[in-house]
This record gives C-alpha cells, sequence and structure tokens, in this order.
C-alpha cells in the first residue's frame, strides 16, 4: 500500500481527511515500459491514473493531441463514461498510481470541487477555481456586487430649487450630495450637485437664494445597477471622473456609493493611484504614481480579482496616465486640435504589466500645429520611458512622424495599408484596428475608423493574407505542437506565451471581426460580437474568453514572479515551474486555440494560400 501518494496538486488537494483515506485505501502502483499502452480505443478503464515518474502520451488519429508528466492524473472522462476515445502510450518508463473506479466515483460524489477539477470543461474550471481560490478576507472585485457595498441615501431636490435651500437640505441630511431633478428639460433629466459645485457657486458672486440649484448641477449622473461587479464600478469612476455613483435597480434608486465607501469595501488601491494621477502637476508626480500601477496590479490579481477586470482597471489608470502626461507637455490648443490613441494590447484593454509604447496622434483637418511638434511628441515619448514603458522597436510612436498625421491623412494612410496588403502594410493595419482613444479630441480618431470600417473588407484574398498571421507560429513545429509542451527531451527554455498562443488566438479573433464588421477593439468585445452576430457559436466564443484569461493569467502570473526576483519582465512562462493546475489549465487553453487555428484555416482558406 504506497504511502507517498502527494495530496498537494490538483486536483487531489481539495479533498478532506476522510477523502484522502478513501484515496490511500483504494490506490495502487503500475510500472509501464516505454512503448506499453495504458489505454487503447475502446477500454473499459477501471482506475485513474496518477504519473509518479514518467510521461504518457495521449494520440487519437495518429496525432499526439496530449502529454502528461509527473503529477498529471489522466483519463478522468473515459472513466466515467465508462469507454476510453483515446490511447494512452508510455513515452518513457512510467510509474503510476491507479486509483480505483469505485472510489473515483465516490468522491466525485462527495466533492464537487474535485469532479469539476477532474473532467470538467474550461469554463467550469475556472468557475470552480474562482470560488475556490479567492482569499475570505478580501472580497473579489469581480465576484463582490455594489448591492453589497455600504450605499448612502439618496436626496433629490428640484432642479429649480434655490442652491442656498439645496444646501440646507444637505446640512439636515449629513450628505455630500444631492440628486437634481429636472423636469422641465425633455425628455426629463437627472444630475448630481456636491459640496465641490457649491464652492464654484460661491465664488460666481451672486446670492445662493437667488439661483437654481440645477444652473450649478452636473449632468447626467452616472448609474451603476446593484448587481454590477463592484469592479465595474471602480472602472466607471475611474473613466467618468467621478466620486460618486447612483446605485438602481429595477428603475428604483437604491442610494450613492461614494468612493471611500467603495475603496473600504474592497481595500483596493486603483481608485487612489487615479486620484495621484489627476492631481499631478508636474511629470516627477506622474511617475510616482506610474511606479504605484504595478503594485496595484499585483494586489488585485493576488487577491482572487480575475485577470479580464485587471486588465480593464489598468487600461482606464493608463489613460489618465497618458492623458495627464499629454496635458502636461502639449499646449492646450493642440491638445484641443487632436486625439492621441494607444494601440496593440493597451488599446484592446489586455495590458497588464508595462511593455512597449504604441501609440499615435490625430491633428484636425486644417489646423497647423506648432513648430515645434516634433519636440513635444518627443518628450511625451520620454516620459513614458520614464514611466517603464520602453520604446517601440518598430518605432510606432507619436515621435515618430508618420504615426502623427491628420485626419484625412489617417484615411489615406489606412485605406493604403488594406489595399498594399503586403506583410507591414498588413501588420500596420491590425495594429490600428486595436485603436483606443486617450486624450484630446477622440471624435477625430472615430473619424478614421469609420473610414476603415467603410473600406471593402471583403475581398478574401486580403482578408486571407491578413488573417495568415495567425498560423505565423506553432504549426512550423507539426501536428499536436502545443501538446508536446512536457513532452520527454523537448527543451525548457522560457517559452514565448504571447507568440505561440495569446497571439493567434487575439489575431484570429481580430481577422473575424474585420470580416464582419465588428467595430469592438477588445478581444472579448469582438467575442461577444461575433456571437451575436452568428460568426462564432456560443460555445466557440466561451472557450475562447475563457482560454484568453487564462492564458493572460499565466502570463501575469510569470511576469509577477520576475518582478519579484527583480528581474526585468521577459514576457515568457518557464514550463518546468508549472504546477500540475497551470499545466492542465494551460493544456486545456491551447487544445481551444489549436480548434481555433484549424476554424481559421478552413474560414479563411488559408490551405490554398
Amino acid at each position: 500500500m504506497p504511502n507517498a501518494f502527494s495530496f498537494a496538486h490538483s486536483p487531489f488537494d481539495c479533498l478532506d481527511p476522510d477523502e484522502q483515506r478513501l484515496v490511500r485505501a483504494s490506490v495502487d502502483i503500475g510500472y509501464y515500459p516505454r512503448g506499453q499502452a495504458l489505454l487503447e480505443p475502446g477500454d473499459t478503464p477501471t482506475h485513474l491514473f496518477v504519473i509518479a515518474k514518467g510521461h504518457v502520451q495521449q494520440i487519437d488519429q495518429g496525432d499526439v493531441v496530449a502529454t502528461y508528466g509527473p503529477e498529471d492524473c489522466f483519463d478522468g472522462r473515459s472513466l466515467v463514461a465508462g469507454r476510453a476515445s483515446s490511447r494512452f502510450v508510455a513515452a518513457e518508463e512510467v510509474i503510476a498510481y491507479e486509483l480505483a473506479r469505485a472510489a473515483v466515483m465516490e468522491l466525485i460524489a462527495r466533492n464537487a470541487t474535485f469532479g469539476a477539477l477532474l473532467f470538467a470543461d474550461l469554463g467550469h474550471k475556472l468557475s470552480v477555481l474562482s470560488e475556490r481560490e479567492r482569499p475570505r478576507d478580501l472580497p473579489s472585485l469581480s465576484l463582490s456586487r455594489v448591492g453589497e457595498a455600504f450605499l448612502r441615501p439618496a436626496l433629490s431636490v428640484p432642479a429649480d430649487l434655490d442652491v442656498l435651500s439645496a444646501v440646507r437640505r444637505m446640512h439636515a441630511e449629513h450628505t455630500a450630495s444631492v440628486l437634481v431633478e429636472d423636469r422641465a428639460s425633455q425628455p426629463p433629466r437627472r444630475g448630481i450637485f456636491t459640496r465641490t459645485l457649491l464652492e464654484r457657486a460661491i465664488l460666481d458672486g451672486r446670492p445662493l437664494a437667488a439661483m437654481p440649484v440645477g444652473e450649478w448641477a452636473r449632468f447626467p449622473v452616472i448609474e451603476v445597477r446593484a448587481a454590477d461587479a463592484v469592479g465595474d464600478a471602480m472602472a466607471l469612476m475611474l473613466r467618468h471622473r467621478v466620486h460618486r455613483l447612483v446605485v438602481v435597480q429595477d428603475g428604483r434608486t437604491l442610494g450613492m456609493l461614494e468612493s471611500l465607501d467603495l475603496l473600504s469595501h474592497v481595500s483596493n488601491p486603483s481608485h487612489l493611484v487615479a486620484l495621484q494621477i489627476g492631481k499631478a502637476m508636474h511629470i516627477d508626480a506622474l511617475a510616482e504614481a506610474a511606479a504605484q500601477i504595478d503594485r496595484v496590479i499585483a494586489v488585485l490579481f493576488r487577491s482572487g480579482t480575475r485577470v479580464g477586470l485587471v486588465a480593464h482597471l489598468v487600461q482606464q489608470l493608463n489613460a489618465r496616465l497618458f492623458e495627464r502626461a499629454w496635458q502636461l507637455i502639449a499646449p492646450p490648443e493642440l491638445v484641443d486640435n487632436s486625439c492621441l490613441f494607444v494601440m496593440g494590447s493597451e488599446g484592446r484593454g489586455e495590458q497588464l504589466l508595462k511593455t512597449d509604447q504604441d501609440n499615435a496622434l490625430v491633428l484636425r483637418d486644417g489646423y497647423a500645429p506648432p513648430a515645434d511638434l516634433a519636440a513635444v511628441c518627443a518628450r511625451f515619448s520620454e516620459a513614458l520611458g520614464r514611466f517603464g514603458y520602453p520604446p517601440c522597436p518598430g518605432g510606432i510612436m507619436v515621435c515618430n512622424a508618420p504615426w502623427r498625421r491628420s485626419a484625412q491623412d489617417w484615411a489615406h494612410q489606412v485605406q493604403d495599408w488594406v489595399w498594399r496588403a503586403d506583410g507591414e502594410s498588413l501588420m500596420h493595419l491590425a495594429i490600428f484596428l486595436d485603436a483606443h482613444a486617450v486624450a484630446g479630441d477622440a471624435e477625430l480618431l472615430a473619424q478614421v475608423q469609420r473610414t476603415l470600417a467603410a473600406l471593402a473588407t471583403d475581398h478574401q484574398g486580403m482578408l486571407g493574407r491578413f488573417a495568415a498571421a495567425a498560423d505565423a507560429f506553432g504549426p512550423a513545429a507539426g501536428p499536436g505542437w502545443w501538446s508536446r509542451l512536457l513532452s520527454p527531451g523537448e527543451s525548457h527554455a522560457p517559452w514565448n506565451l504571447k507568440k505561440e498562443a495569446l497571439f493567434p488566438l487575439v489575431h484570429g479573433v481580430r481577422s473575424l471581426a474585420l470580416a464582419h464588421h465588428v467595430a469592438a477593439t477588445s478581444t472579448t468585445g469582438r467575442i461577444a460580437a461575433l456571437v451575436a452576430e452568428g460568426a462564432l457559436s456560443p460555445v466557440q466564443g466561451e472557450d475562447l474568453a475563457e482560454a484568453l484569461q487564462v492564458l493572460m493569467a499565466l502570463r501575469l502570473k510569470a511576469g509577477l514572479a520576475e518582478l519579484d526576483q527583480q528581474r526585468p519582465v521577459s514576457g515568457t512562462i518557464d514550463r518546468a515551474q508549472l504546477n500540475s493546475l497551470d499545466r492542465d489549465l494551460l493544456k486545456d487553453a491551447l487544445a481551444v486555440v489549436q480548434r481555433f487555428r484549424q476554424a481559421l484555416r478552413t474560414r479563411f482558406r488559408l490551405e490554398a494560400m
């Protein structure tokens, strides 16, 4: 009876002492020389295999589709189904624990988490893990709801009430704000009046009793639903630069959510960094705020916040940072007559730890920029370098003349990229498709994006060449390249997760979005739009979104570990350092990517190119 069975790895690390005793009483050890089959298609499995030594390959239709190493288990699905559908072969000498089927079925019945981690799909696994790993003393931003936070009473007054009377009501109710109902407008609107706005009214010099409060209220008020995630509420505050949200449910106003109450609910520092950015009066102060962003990311991610929400909050913080830097460096007239925008992962809202700069500038048609425009843009790029964003190796930065143009020139440039359709043009087009405005007049960028949307992008040849970039990596290794990550004899050199997995997924979705004229710029937004249009099935959409979350999370975890060791962020992962659960999730995610790539080859007829 083996006593060395480890309960430190998934899915066995969720078992209680009684369940562990059941495992010890029901497990045996098997030995398999190299080349011996552990399971053949059609076999009736009697055990769950847990590898102690060696590697086992799963083979379907002659291709290696998965490789299992020490601490991995297989094949839970066939054990439950009662019939094996794949061939499992020892790639080298294998020693494996064999856990009896009856014990496995009892564990599944007693422990839902064990069952989910053993054979559930990727989405179900992530759902179980998010609940399992969430610290109980720090609510996750993605799981905690607005309605669970402390809400202050929402006091309402008519817009024609004088300011003095409104302030008296605020004083009597011990509140720092009041909702202002303007029923005379068509349609009726609702705004908010705060102590900050009171200061402006006092400085106006007119008697407070003679001024209607509606004249000083800010319209419209920003609302959030009680069922929305707290993280979404925080992102809303950052985007609109407000400290209060009106919480509604089924058409009713439940109360006011204030930033300090929100912060006390989640103990999250992102809002404080945003305030620091907003108050910065020079680049040095902005650099201090920028240095805090990685700390915010680490706190949020390690507290159980879903990586997609972390990326969304980071996008908002970075946008505030870039906007404030541009305002401090560029003259006001230039800010008003231009649009500064970011591209790539920053534009998609999928940026986490700092990487290369990808930014550009649209100038208003007919506007004569200052003579020192080049110097202004150079100072901006230098400032981003100080903030920790290295220069783009390809020079895609506002400091380079090709990346600052008038709106009309940008329209011509985009059209040229589309019709040239050579390698460099398609690369630039892909980057531009992710453009997101961060400062100045956003309508200038929107104008260029509408031009792009109006172009004839239904030409299969151009779309095929555009989509072909998703096959730039990985397939050179042959069928099943992704499954051999942990195969014996394979190099365990750091692996570029972005090139091998994230890029094919992101660019594949981007290609479908271009073909279907989808305006969204984030990968998850594009997936949702493609599912709505029928270009992706709901199952495909869910799998792609969950795979994106897994890959981003693994990349972020590796990057944070490098920062902890005071090493530069490389963007790679060390496969030898992955635990069994991470390897399991990675394999599931890569399988999703591989299926998607095959679907892209069929959709865009890439095999014929």
